[in-house]
């Protein structure tokens, strides 16, 4: 039952029908508060995927940093600080002390050149980069890491080398810097939403936001009332993304983390799950 479970969740969150409205999202792979976005943007792929189909755009905000200067490093840790203990999605600050990113352009280059393998690739591929990066304190700029990255995710990994030094690569990133620069978007995380009418303007929400607000533009866009799906059982929503925060499941749930904590204990003993302690709160590993 789970695997079925399984295989209809993922058409739901990412079947290739064509759906009515594409939603942007202008993110950086290094930026706290698009990762403190995540537990939001499950629950509604989740709950309305069937209405949406979801489209990265790598904004290169960050990107542009003049990265060298310690004091840049002090700000953006300190950044990492306050977003990791107000979201509960755990930034580890003191890689920016011990090995800290030094050409993150080339991380942007890197989703660009899985996203050659496909768009699901892509994102899976950003989200493990994401983990490396804020949870395992790795310098997403070094090549070794990266090729770990996309072994993780089944990548050709030859290929994989071979695109990020194309000319494919680096034209899809720019190409993302024109779409950021033509819509004005200058603050990320940045959703902007789109239906089928190409006449109409998209709806842009800059920053982050309570889940209802993105709920609430999805029923303004639609011609019909959306309707909100179930999400699947806990055990298929852990085998399908295999590793999540305490605060992902809180969210997608509707449940407080004492419960999520509750349950996990459940699936600790059954051992479906192991539990990766992180600075701030838990994340969870789906054992295969």
């Amino acid at each position: 039952m789970m695997e079925q479970e399984k295989r209809l969740f993922a058409h739901h969150c990412h079947g290739t029908e064509k759906k009515p409205i594409e939603i942007y999202i202008f993110i950086d792979p290094l930026c706290p508060e698009c990762w403190a976005l995540e537990p939001i943007m499950k629950k509604l792929q989740i709950e309305y995927g069937r209405y949406f189909s979801m489209k990265p755009v790598l904004s290169g905000k960050l990107t542009m940093l003049n990265m060298g200067k310690k004091k840049r490093f002090e700000n953006i840790a300190e950044m990492w600080e306050k977003t990791a203990s107000r979201s509960g999605m755990s930034c580890d600050a003191s890689l920016w002390e011990e090995n800290p990113v030094i050409s993150p352009y080339i991380a942007s280059i890197a989703v660009k050149a899985a996203e050659l393998q496909g768009r699901k690739r892509g994102t899976r591929f950003l989200r493990r980069l994401q983990e490396m990066l804020f949870l395992e304190k790795k310098n997403i700029s070094n090549f070794e890491v990266l090729k770990d990255c996309a072994r993780a995710v089944g990548l050709d990994v030859e290929e994989f080398i071979t695109d990020i030094h194309s000319e494919s690569a680096a034209k899809a990133f720019q190409q993302d810097l024109k779409i950021t620069a033509e819509m004005e978007v200058d603050e990320i995380p940045t959703l902007v939403f789109f239906n089928e009418n190409a006449e109409e303007e998209g709806i842009k929400i800059a920053g982050y936001y309570p889940y209802e607000v993105y709920v609430q533009v999805l029923q303004e866009m639609l011609p019909m009332e959306p309707k909100q799906s179930s999400p699947p059982s806990l055990e298929a929503f852990l085998k399908f993304f295999q590793l999540v925060a305490s605060k992902e499941i809180a969210v997608v749930y509707d449940l407080s983390i004492p419960q999520v904590n509750r349950e996990m204990k459940k699936l600790l003993l059954k051992q479906k799950v192991e539990q990766i302690p992180a600075k701030y709160g838990t994340f969870w590993r789906y054992i295969n």
